[in-house]
């Protein structure tokens, strides 16, 4: 078939001087071709019929009045589901290859009597104006530290006009990770937008029932910066596209980082957070421009950061625990029955009585976990030993698996008194130097030693319990010329190819 193109290239070479048969050598058309747009002066598609009539039959004439009833009654019906009823209904009336006709069909009725689609509308973007920001799961990257699964989300914070954008490392959509990612992402921007938009995160915005449309804390929050807070309407993630949009390519940036890293496996969590940073500086790098131009419409920060926590106030039960965000934690058994104050942070819980911060320990994700720490409760397990046994959060209080190796050993061997004595070995423990204990644990199992407290003594108090705790590995130095050898010998048995 000859193209509009073609017949261009034909014209151009007989317009220089060049006879028909080379023109149409040259324009890739036969001569009797190339006479015919000669002499009719036009292009292919000015010549052409306009095909509107059809070349067969329509199967759907006499069921289409019914398939049109049912798609002006629910408009979202897909054409396979249509086409699936007939089948049904008229049994060896509809072939599988005739469901394109109704596709078609269906497709023209929607886009001449079909109901209005949704329509976008561009917005213009004006300098140091809006910021968007939301959480994105960063799970499908597969990124691990030290081949351990890291799970995890980002904090991701973009401005819509130059989309210089940053992102913090955090695990659960809270408010203290809204405030720590917020928080950071301006104070690197060294500046304030005027407005700030997310969707209807539960820990920014109230529930529709509500009066206020943001959280108290997350008002304050606001408040601080002096920012003005917009959320999206509900069931429309467009209206936050941009930071949407840069959901997708950050993670695609990342998985192409990863590939040219050739791995996506990290020491530490450190590591992999110098690696995300590295890579949002890339991405801004070409930016620049645009991102001055935000600079200098930025509004000033504030003196200081607003302390990312809540505090709630909890009373120690008598167990020495205390429940905090459907979680439960062991606190100083000395706290029962008084009241504390618990600083929850995105990754961290900080206990305080009396103005004094008494601990800090990790925070649990997700709810229904806990954590017990054997040392604010082995002194009175110590004199109640008869409760470990069917203690609910028992598997807590044997700190690495050489103590659990110890236990097992002594309730073999000691029905009666094994778990008072391994409590007694536990409470050594917390009084003295839980990787001593661990470390003659250790001595006592590798040469099939009774254990007992006494013998646990002897070593953590004895000339082998001061030594160096860490046990000292010793490799032999390598002779790399085995290596060379290996190559040579290699090298020497592998076939020659020749290249065709």
């Amino acid at each position: 078939m000859v193209t509009d193109r073609e017949v261009r290239r034909l014209m151009e070479l007989l317009g220089k001087g060049m006879s028909l048969a080379s023109a149409a050598a040259k324009a890739g058309m036969d001569e009797k071709t190339a006479r015919k747009y000669r002499s009719l002066g036009k292009l292919p598609h000015e010549v052409g019929v306009e095909h509107f009539w059809r070349t067969r039959e329509d199967a759907f004439n006499d069921f289409w009045v019914e398939v049109e009833e049912k798609l002006g009654i629910n408009p979202g019906l897909e054409a396979k589901t249509l086409f699936e009823d007939l089948q049904r209904r008229y049994p060896g009336r509809f072939g599988d290859g005739q469901l394109r006709t109704l596709q078609r069909r269906v497709k023209i009725w929607r886009a001449l009597q079909g109901p209005p689609r949704e329509v976008f509308f561009p917005q213009v973007h004006r300098p140091g104006e809006l910021c968007q920001s939301d959480f994105t799961s960063m799970n499908t990257l597969g990124v691990t530290i030290q081949r351990q699964p890291f799970d995890h989300l980002i904090y991701h914070f973009v401005l819509t006009y130059s989309n210089w954008e940053t992102g913090t490392i955090c695990f659960s959509e809270s408010f203290e990770s809204l405030s720590e990612g917020l928080q950071n992402a301006l104070w690197e921007l060294g500046g304030v937008p005027e407005l700030h938009r997310t969707d209807r995160l539960s820990a920014a915005v109230r529930k529709p029932d509500q009066p206020e449309e943001f959280t108290q804390r997350y008002r304050a929050l606001l408040d601080h910066y002096g920012l003005q807070g917009h959320r999206t309407q509900a069931g429309s993630p467009n209206e936050n596209g941009d930071v949407e949009q840069r959901h997708h390519r950050l993670k695609r940036a990342l998985g192409q980082s990863f590939m040219l890293r050739g791995s996506c496996d990290f020491s530490s969590r450190q590591e992999y957070a110098g690696f995300l940073r590295k890579l949002f500086v890339q991405l801004n790098a070409g930016r620049g421009d645009r991102f001055r131009e935000e600079g200098r419409v930025l509004r000033r920060l504030p003196p200081g950061r607003l302390d990312s926590c809540k505090r709630p106030r909890v009373r120690v039960g008598p167990s020495s625990t205390i429940r905090v965000n459907h979680n439960v934690y062991s606190v100083d058994s000395r706290l029962i029955g008084e009241k504390i104050e618990v600083r929850v942070y995105a990754e961290r819980l900080e206990v305080w009585y009396a103005q004094q911060c008494l601990e800090t320990m990790p925070r649990l994700r997700g709810e229904g976990k806990h954590r017990i720490q054997y040392r604010h409760i082995i002194d009175w397990l110590v004199r109640k030993p008869g409760a470990f046994d069917n203690y609910r959060y028992r598997e807590e209080l044997f700190p690495t698996h050489r103590f659990r190796m110890a236990y097992d050993w002594l309730k073999r061997r000691h029905i009666s008194r094994g778990t008072k004595e391994y409590l007694r070995i536990l409470h050594l423990a917390a009084r003295e130097n839980e990787a001593a204990v661990d470390d003659a644990l250790r001595r006592l199992i590798d040469k099939e030693l009774p254990i007992s407290i006494e013998a646990v003594e002897r070593v953590v108090g004895g000339s082998e319990g001061r030594t160096p705790l860490a046990a000292q590995v010793l490799i032999p130095e390598v002779d790399l010329a085995a290596y060379d050898r290996l190559l040579s010998s290699s090298k020497e048995g592998m076939p020659c190819y020749q290249a065709n």
